[in-house]
């Protein structure tokens, strides 16, 4: 199983502060290089992985995307296990979660900030 180095949550107080190691699925891996590579050449954008709730199992990692211009910030907090599809179209990245017989959740990125629907109707042409 691949690892993820990620940052340790800020709670409890008796976990130290460096990187911990999270065994992940390899989709989740590709999941979030997909995102750190959209992300790396866009200065308003920022992601951070940290170590999710479920403390000491596997694909326990959450993403917090942050989209900072001006005074506006936005952000988009999310476990890497609730993506199921995650597609980089150079200018937007899109990202789509718990896909259920063709409706879906879906987080587009752009460089103007971000759109949610929560009620995503996939289409195949």
């Amino acid at each position: 199983m691949p690892i993820l180095e990620v940052l340790p949550r800020p709670t409890p107080a008796e976990r130290y502060d460096a990187a911990v190691e999270v065994e992940v699925d390899e989709a989740l891996t590709v999941h979030a290089a997909t995102i750190e590579d959209w992300v790396a050449p866009r200065q308003p954008w920022e992601l951070t992985l940290r170590e999710g709730t479920d403390f000491d199992r596997p694909n326990n990692v959450e993403a917090v995307l942050l989209f900072v211009i001006g005074e506006q910030t936005s952000s988009l907090t999310f476990r890497l296990d609730q993506l199921d599809t995650v597609q980089d179209h150079v200018e937007e990245l899109v990202l789509i979660f718990e896909e259920r017989d063709g409706i879906a959740k879906a987080a587009r990125l752009t460089a103007n900030g971000l759109d949610i629907e929560l009620f995503h109707i996939l289409t195949f042409t």
